[in-house]
C-alpha cells in the first residue's frame, strides 16, 4: 500500500493532505449544485468534493467533511443509489441528505452508514429564508455529528499527497465537464496556486466569501447505465460504476496526467496510478472528483 509522501503534515486527513483530520469522524453531505443553490455554505471547509450526475443532466456533489467544520453547509439535497457505492469504503461515517424516494430509503438503512438525513436528524435543519426552495435546506453539521456520536473515523481511500508534483505532465489552464444541463469548470490561478471552480458557466460563489478553490482536479471516466431508479416526472437515475478499472485525468499545480484508475471491490478505496504503475500523488487541500460518463470527453485548454 503506498505511504504519504515526506512533507505531509502530521495528522492529515487522508482525503486532503491538511493537516487535523486524523482521529476525526467523518461527514458525507449531498449538496445541490444549480445556479439558484449559489452561493453554497461550507463548502470551502471541506476535504473531498465528488461530482455526480443525476436526472435531467444535471449534477450534484458528495462533500465529504473531516479536517475542519463550517458552522453550516448547504443547500442540502436528496440521495441517490450510486452514492452508497461511493462512500463504501470511508466506512460506517455520518451521511446526511435531504432525503430520497422511497424506494431508495430501506436501501439506505440497510447500508454501512450512519443516516443523519433531514427525515432522522430535523433539529439539525433549518431552511434559510433568503433562499429559495428546494435550495434553502441548510444543516448544522455539528449537530449532525452528535447524532452519530460512532462514526467511523477517517481512514485510507486509497489517495496519496505530495507537497511536490511528479515529473511530466502538461501545461494546462481550464478543464470543463459539460452535461446539457449543468457545467463544472476548474481554471488554474497561478498566483493563489490552485483551481477557481466555475459552476454552471460562472465563477462559484461561497457565503465565507470568494469561489470554491481545488488544489487536485480528478476527471475520472466511468460507466453509467439506468439504475432502475427516477423521479416523479420520468427523469431516470443514472448507476455510476466506481468499481473496476478506467482512464482519469489529474489535474495539479497548473498541470496534467493521464492517469489509470482502480478498484476492486466497493469496500476498497480507489487508487489513481502513472503509467509507470506508481501512484499519483496529489496536491495538499480540497480534491474535487468528477465522475464523468466515459460516453462523453472533459474540454481541456
Amino acid at each position: 500500500m503506498p505511504t504519504p509522501s515526506d512533507g505531509i503534515p502530521a495528522g492529515s486527513s487522508p482525503f486532503s493532505g491538511l493537516p487535523g483530520g486524523e482521529g476525526k469522524p467523518v461527514l458525507a453531505i449531498k449538496i445541490d449544485n444549480t445556479r439558484p443553490a449559489q452561493p453554497h455554505a461550507g463548502l470551502q471547509s471541506a476535504d473531498l468534493v465528488y461530482v455526480t450526475e443525476v436526472e435531467w443532466d444535471l449534477t450534484r456533489f458528495i462533500a465529504i467533511f473531516n479536517s475542519s467544520l463550517p458552522d453550516v453547509i448547504g443547500p442540502v439535497r436528496s440521495a441517490r443509489i450510486s452514492d452508497l457505492d461511493i462512500l463504501a469504503p470511508f466506512g460506517r461515517i455520518a451521511f446526511s441528505n435531504s432525503g430520497a424516494q422511497s424506494k431508495l430509503l430501506p436501501v439506505i438503512a440497510a447500508a454501512n452508514l450512519y443516516d443523519v438525513s433531514a427525515e432522522k436528524v430535523y433539529a439539525a435543519f433549518s431552511d434559510d429564508p433568503g433562499r429559495p426552495s428546494p435550495v434553502d435546506h441548510m444543516a448544522d453539521p455539528r449537530a449532525l455529528f452528535a447524532a452519530a456520536p460512532d462514526a467511523e473515523l477517517a481512514r485510507d481511500i486509497g489517495f496519496v499527497f505530495s507537497q511536490e508534483p511528479p515529473t511530466g505532465g502538461t501545461p494546462v489552464s481550464t478543464v470543463t465537464a459539460t452535461w446539457p444541463s449543468s457545467e463544472v469548470s476548474f481554471r488554474w490561478d497561478e498566483e493563489a496556486g490552485n483551481f477557481i471552480v466555475g459552476l454552471n458557466g460562472e465563477e462559484s460563489r461561497s457565503t465565507e466569501g470568494g469561489p470554491q478553490r481545488a488544489a487536485t482536479v480528478v476527471i475520472q471516466s466511468v460507466q453509467q447505465s439506468d439504475s432502475g431508479y427516477g423521479d416523479r416526472y420520468g427523469g431516470r437515475t443514472p448507476l455510476i460504476e466506481t468499481v473496476g478499472k478506467g482512464a482519469a485525468l489529474v489535474l495539479r499545480d497548473g498541470r496534467m496526467w493521464s492517469v489509470t484508475w482502480e478498484r476492486p471491490s466497493t469496500g476498497e478505496g480507489t487508487r489513481f496510478l502513472l503509467p509507470d504503475g506508481s501512484p499519483m500523488p496529489f496536491a495538499i487541500g480540497q480534491e474535487w472528483v468528477v465522475l464523468l460518463d466515459k460516453a462523453m470527453k472533459a474540454k481541456i485548454t
